[in-house]
């Protein structure tokens, strides 16, 4: 695997630019921290329009951080991306998965992976993480600046200084040589982006959990279902993991992921559609009517729906079996064919009504942004305006949950500030 050779120390003929970041979460400090340690000699400035620096880290993960995800492929990796996988192909072959972690233990911070390949911090606290990354900004002589409005940026010509002016709200101008936008998905920075000459994909939500109103999941809240498949009707749109009943509809992972890969699609019905839940997808629909066929063919004189469940939640099994008539008053003996078969339908493609989305307050993110290939991935620098860099979400890149997002974020940040840093770098 190739990794960055980062240059601590330069040489005197290193151009010692000022870079401004506009963006004061994960990929604008990544992009800072870069860039700082790339050309010591280089000014560096963060502009975060908030109050707080970092808020997307200090509530991912359940307030944990989940900082990134155990998946050491490049190639591999990037299949986690419904948009810009391509892109980031030769990005993850500079700075991976294992490259962040390098770091962040370089810096104090002990990680540990789950089971399911997400990497926290040790102490499970994302405080870790902010403390971390703004200690180093600190040590790295990074001047960061909160509650920054700005009104506008205007490219300047090579007479005047090439670089941007960057006018605040209060009337103070800032000069930069190179800009880098790590904006999120604050529309904007998109606005930027097209003032800029770029052109920016409709932002539309990803990864958000649906909202169904079924007399079938209703006084289910809370209950889990470790593998179901889950699409939607009249697409080829599916996706399989862990399922979770709430007070309001479906979540858990593989709702996530199939809003991810779906986001566009979903949106252009107005989350108004039908979805399709497989509740036992290692079991063929033949061989699972061939099972409950076996099932009251033992337990004749037994209360349906009895004792086996398939391994389903027993709250979640009784429903199911209810609904499709092999209700608990009756005997085993009493269930005919018909009701074997709309209990199969109900186990292995039961369809439900979507009326709509809720945001995942861990992970939201935004399908959209900044047109990729108006980008050198390379470096992340604008094919159309020079000096001009990217990082984070601000681009047409999303990922699946699981450490995905913050993963794009620490890579595209990285390689932008390197590059923005105007220092040669050995890779």
């Amino acid at each position: 695997m190739t990794r960055l050779q980062y240059n601590g120390v330069m040489s005197s003929d290193v151009r010692s630019p000022h870079v401004v970041i506009l963006g004061g979460g994960a990929a604008g400090f990544f992009a800072a921290l870069a860039c700082a340690r790339e050309n010591p000699a280089c000014r560096v400035t963060i502009l975060e329009r908030t109050a707080q620096v970092l808020a997307k880290v200090k509530i991912s993960g359940g307030g944990r951080c989940n900082v990134t995800h155990a998946c050491f492929d490049p190639a591999r990796l990037v299949m986690f991306y419904p948009r810009g996988g391509r892109a980031l192909r030769g990005p993850f072959s500079r700075f991976q998965p294992q490259d962040t972690m390098d770091w962040f233990e370089s810096h104090g911070v002990a990680l540990k992976t789950e089971e399911d390949g997400r990497i926290f911090p040790t102490s499970d606290n994302s405080q870790t993480v902010i403390d971390c990354l703004v200690t180093e900004a600190r040590r790295s002589h990074i001047t960061i600046k909160t509650q920054v409005l700005i009104q506008s940026i205007e490219q300047t010509s090579a007479a005047r200084g090439a670089g941007f002016d960057i006018r605040m709200a209060s009337g103070t101008m800032l000069h930069a040589d190179r800009l880098i936008l790590a904006t999120g998905s604050n529309p904007q920075g998109w606005e930027w982006a097209v003032a800029l000459g770029h052109t920016c994909e409709t932002p539309v939500p990803s990864l958000f959990t649906f909202t169904i109103k079924d007399p079938r999941l209703e006084g289910l809240s809370g209950v889990a279902v470790t593998q179901a498949t889950v699409g939607i009707e009249g697409t080829a749109l599916s996706q399989t993991g862990a399922l979770l009943i709430t007070h309001v509809g479906l979540s858990g992972p593989a709702v996530l992921k199939l809003s991810a890969w779906g986001a566009r699609a979903l949106h252009e019905v107005d989350y108004q559609a039908r979805v399709r839940v497989n509740w036992l997808p290692d079991i063929r629909a033949d061989a699972l009517l061939e099972r409950l066929h076996q099932l009251r063919s033992k337990q004749k004189l037994k209360k349906a729906p009895g004792d086996y469940s398939f391994g389903l939640p027993r709250r979640l099994w009784v429903r199911l079996a209810a609904v499709s008539g092999v209700l608990a008053n009756k005997r085993w003996t009493e269930i005919s064919n018909d009701h074997l078969k709309a209990l199969t339908g109900e186990l292995h493609e039961g369809l439900y009504p979507l009326s709509g989305k809720n945001p995942f307050k861990e992970e939201f993110v935004t399908c959209g942004g900044v047109r990729l290939n108006e980008v050198d991935f390379r470096t992340l620098e604008s094919k159309r305006c020079p000096g001009l860099y990217f990082a984070g979400e601000i681009l047409d890149i999303d990922g699946v949950t699981g450490g995905f997002n913050f993963q794009s974020a620490w890579t595209t940040g990285w390689l932008a500030g390197v590059a923005a840093s105007g220092a040669p770098t050995s890779v």
